[in-house]
């Protein structure tokens, strides 16, 4: 076999599993879009569940799910940008920092029931938030970091060591030439980080199962310690714990969440590519 025959060959075959991989995911949202797109309106979007859920819409829950997310950026962010500076900048290359870094990559592939059982223990019970939006947003902010720290130290690892070399040499202490020179540049990496991070933290059902969702709840959250519906533990009370419930609004949930989580995913990737375009190297 010629050089160019299998050259050919293999993109053909890395080809076709690019499209076994895409084409049912494609699939997929093209089903869920088809039998929820009727459902959508401005009364599903705002109204709460009537008549035993089948009826009316997922105000309370889709509210739930945008306040538990924006409690999950303020949980992790701050820590995980820290983190990350610390074990790029600061931290040298010993057996304890690579211990750490070991254990971030696990804590990234640990089931995310074992957190929310972890929420219950140390926020619901031990600090005694009880079951509240301040207990999920902790939770899921604990899930998050892993992800957050990760993406962000390999994203200031990325900036050229030259710019730190001529910031310092130019009398800038080290933090200066870390917030000037090197978070500037390696900030779309780390938004896109901290997004994808809250995309996934959006749709997870079990963290919130155990620390913030309600069954049903007829009045909206009125402080942190109060709980909440959400849209991925609604999702799975219409489709499994209600009779009767109509197609249409289980399909019209699910399609809501997913263009939530796809809606942040747009925007990491509008964020990065846009600010990717201003980079000087």
């Amino acid at each position: 076999m010629t050089r160019q025959s299998s050259q050919k060959l293999a993109q053909i075959l890395i080809t076709g599993v690019a499209a076994l991989v895409i084409i049912p995911i494609v699939l997929v949202i093209l089903f869920v879009i088809i039998n929820g797109i009727g459902t959508l309106s401005w009364e599903f979007l705002t109204q709460p569940p009537r008549a035993g859920m089948t009826e009316g819409g997922i105000g309370p829950a889709l509210l739930g799910t945008v306040l538990l997310t924006f409690g999950t950026a303020i949980a992790a962010m701050p820590l995980g940008i820290g983190a990350a500076i610390y074990l790029a900048e600061y931290a040298g290359d010993n057996r304890l920092t690579r211990a750490v870094r070991l254990a971030i990559v696990n804590l990234a592939g640990i089931p995310s029931i074992v957190y929310g059982l972890f929420g219950l223990g140390a926020f619901v019970l031990f600090l005694n938030y009880g079951t509240s939006i301040l207990a999920g947003s902790l939770t899921l902010g604990i899930m998050t970091l892993p992800v957050v720290i990760s993406t962000a130290e390999e994203a200031i690892l990325a900036v050229p060591q030259r710019f730190r070399t001529v910031s310092l040499s130019l009398g800038a202490s080290r933090w200066q030439t870390i917030r000037h020179q090197v978070l500037p540049h390696a900030l779309p990496g780390i938004i896109t980080g901290i997004i994808l991070g809250l995309s996934r933290a959006a749709g997870e059902t079990a963290p919130i199962l155990f620390t913030v969702a309600a069954f049903y709840l007829p009045e909206l959250p009125k402080s942190i310690f109060d709980q909440t519906m959400a849209l991925p533990y609604h999702l799975y009370v219409i489709a499994t714990q209600v009779p009767g419930m109509p197609l249409s609004i289980q399909y019209g949930t699910a399609l809501v969440l997913l263009l939530l989580v796809l809606s942040l995913t747009l925007v990491a990737t509008f964020i990065r590519t846009t600010m990717r375009r201003r980079r000087e190297w």
